[in-house]
């Protein structure tokens, strides 16, 4: 499989390691004003659950006193009104002695009464089962007692058999709805409620000056804001602000924190939430739950609804009978859409999406009066990345020497959040190392734990496999310096970085690059095999340590014979399209050709791949003592900066071409894995 279209900005490229983690989704990066007095981190309101709950477990606990001693006081009163118990000899007695007064007879018991001393006193016996009733009868008429029957009180079994199973099997379905509805501090039967979070901008504001790196996006929201604080300059024209607004772009890139400094910035309050929060086992709640977020909306307008990752529920609807079909995530779309129509006519309430997935949105829901306005946030130019890093430097105590415009030249095609993440690495090494300000050392070693991964200091190579390293790192930066249009080499270590990366060989591009030329391409393909080269002239074999550079030159000859055409084999042709957006999985291509086209671009790929290793074994064999010189200087010192790499290089009698740019740079989709600016080389074996 190939990855998708034209390389673009490119990322610092490396020859050897693992491709850079993927920071979390943290944003452009902001700074983020102290919380108000009493209110939780984050500028959330302060939550009065925590005062209520020893309140309500205090009434509880009273509430259960009570009626603890309600039932005692009851059965005691009973117990003191309750007829004296005798064996049933003792009744027979009585009768032949005639010295009953009254007699109830009952189904189970039987109860008279005597006079004793004056007071009439009540007995109570157990009837002896098959005892015959009409005997009794007839013995207590015969003696003129007065004789009634008494009914047999069925509450208590009732109460046992029905009501208390009743009354468990009640108390546990509540429990199971609580929490599966939010918890243990949530209603029962809450499935319809939305969860949104609510944000009281006027307390915790984030603006837009604390967001850099997306001034184009900026611009175009701050109509959106001027509309919420002055509308009646747009009513008194006709204007109609649009109802929705769509941000797109890569993750972490700093599409939630924009929404959240937009409403910021018209000082209303946001409501914040997930696509996925909507969608539940249970047809039907989705829609709910859209329902409720907009009457919340509604009644706190004007404000900011605002939905991250929509293409959750927004995706396309399939047709009728489609195995694809999925019930309730259309229901509540279609909700959605009904929504998005009907509420607020007087536009004080803006919704706001963000998605880095916007092909897969249905048509229905991004067309004009639904989401009217989409808004591209792209991963920022070197200026932006600068900003960024002054933005995220403010809370840090940086030595003086420290040169952001530098950190922000060694870092392109990194997003807020990744950049970000280099400034939190730089503050944590400086910790960990006992320093009191953040240096440039530490900047530079947190750029590359970000690019490459954590140095492996405890894995112990054996000497040879020192030597099979150094020499394919060095092939690596060798070509990079000796090929004119290759990207300058920064740094080359041996050191094991991340899980599988024996080694790695960073190379920068001087600038922001959105076009690559074929000869670019051809020069970026023969680096990307130097390491196998370099083994071969050294050591006559290859190792497992050449997998990676094989899969990521395959690819790159891949994307110039289907995507660029860039063969005569082939021709002018887009054979391959990709489906899904560079950068976010998209490693599925939609296959447009015959078997025999299939065939044809196999040999094409075969043709440039031998090509790029037999243009590297020629070049970096012209320099074997070179290569063999600085690979032993690479071993003995593990890592070796590009600067002394262009030194050596002349103090042995090489000359090192200057490198050259690629003309006026144009506008296309950004470069992933498998071709330019992805890391290349040395790995462990993976089998």
């Amino acid at each position: 499989m190939s990855t998708p279209a034209a390389p673009v900005r490119h990322a610092p490229r490396f020859t050897s390691g693992i491709e850079a983690p993927v920071a979390p989704e943290d944003d452009v990066q902001r700074r983020s004003p102290p919380p108000p007095r009493g209110a939780p981190p984050g500028g959330r309101p302060a939550s009065q659950d925590d005062d209520r709950r020893p309140r309500t477990l205090a009434n509880v606990a009273f509430a259960v006193f009570l009626a603890l001693t309600a039932l005692l006081l009851w059965r005691v009163s009973s117990d003191l009104t309750q007829p004296h118990t005798v064996p049933y000899s003792a009744f027979l007695q009585a009768l032949d002695s005639s010295d009953v007064t009254s007699v109830a007879v009952g189904s189970r018991k039987v109860v008279w009464s005597r006079m004793e001393e004056g007071t009439e006193v009540r007995y109570q016996a157990t009837r002896v089962p098959g005892v015959d009733d009409g005997e009794i009868v007839a013995r207590l008429h015969a003696l003129g007692v007065e004789f009634s029957g008494e009914p047999t009180s069925e509450l208590w079994p009732l109460a046992l058999v029905w009501l208390l199973p009743t009354f468990v099997i009640l108390g546990v379905w509540l429990l199971v709805l609580r929490r599966m509805a939010g918890g243990a501090g949530a209603q029962a039967l809450t499935f319809g409620r939305s969860g949104a979070k609510i944000w009281d901008e006027s307390s915790a504001r984030i603006t837009f000056e604390d967001v850099a790196g997306v001034d184009e996006a900026i611009a175009e929201l701050r109509e959106v804001v001027d509309f919420l604080r002055r509308p009646e300059r747009y009513a008194r024209v006709g204007a109609r602000i649009p109802k929705g607004v769509l941000l797109v772009g890569p993750t972490g890139t700093g599409k939630t924190l924009l929404a959240r400094a937009t409403a910021g910035e018209a000082g209303v309050p946001f409501f914040t939430i997930s696509g996925a929060e909507f969608v539940e086992m249970f047809v039907g709640v989705g829609a709910a739950r859209v329902r409720d977020l907009f009457r919340q909306a509604r009644e706190r307008a004007p404000c900011i609804v605002f939905i991250d990752e929509i293409d959750t529920i927004g995706r396309a609807r399939a047709g009728a009978g489609s195995p694809a079909s999925h019930e309730e995530r259309e229901q509540t779309l279609n909700q959605l859409l009904v929504e998005i129509d009907g509420f607020d006519p007087a536009g004080r309430v803006i919704l706001m999406a963000a998605t880095n997935r916007p092909d897969l949105l249905d048509p229905a829901l991004t067309r004009p009066g639904r989401f009217d306005r989409q808004i591209s946030v792209d991963r920022p130019d070197l200026t932006g990345r600068e900003a960024i890093l002054r933005v995220h430097a403010r809370p840090l105590a940086l030595d003086p020497e420290v040169d952001l415009r530098v950190v922000a030249a060694r870092t392109p095609g990194f997003a807020g959040a990744q950049l970000a993440n280099v400034m939190n690495e730089a503050a944590l090494l400086t910790v960990r190392r006992g320093g009191d300000r953040v240096t440039m050392e530490a900047l530079d070693e947190a750029v590359d734990r970000v690019m490459a991964g954590l140095e492996r200091t405890s894995r112990a190579l054996t000497r040879k496999e020192q030597e099979i390293v150094a020499h394919h790192e060095m092939g690596h930066a060798l070509l990079g310096m000796l090929l004119p249009l290759a990207d300058p080499v920064h740094k080359v270590s041996i050191v094991p970085r991340g899980s599988a990366a024996l080694g790695v060989t960073i190379q920068t591009p001087l600038e922001d690059r959105y076009l690559l030329t074929e000869r670019e391409l051809l020069d970026r393909l023969t680096v990307i095999l130097g390491g196998r080269a370099a083994e071969i002239i050294a050591f006559g074999e290859t190792s497992t340590g050449a997998a990676d550079d094989l899969v990521r030159a395959s690819e790159l000859a891949r994307r110039m014979v289907t995507q660029f055409g860039m063969t005569d084999g082939i021709g002018p042709l887009s054979l391959e399209r990709p489906d899904l957006e560079p950068g976010e999985g998209g490693l599925f291509l939609r296959r447009t050709y015959s078997e025999a086209t299939a065939e044809r671009v196999d040999q094409e790929i075969r043709r440039l791949v031998d090509e790029g290793q037999a243009r590297a074994t020629r070049i970096l064999g012209d320099h074997e003592s070179v290569l063999r010189t600085l690979a032993g200087e690479l071993r003995e010192r593990e890592v070796m900066e590009g600067p002394e790499i262009s030194r050596r290089l002349t103090e042995l009698g090489v000359s090192v071409r200057a490198k050259v740019g690629a003309g006026k740079p144009g506008r296309m989709p950004p470069t992933t894995a498998g071709g330019a600016g992805r890391p290349q080389g040395t790995k462990e074996d993976a089998g």
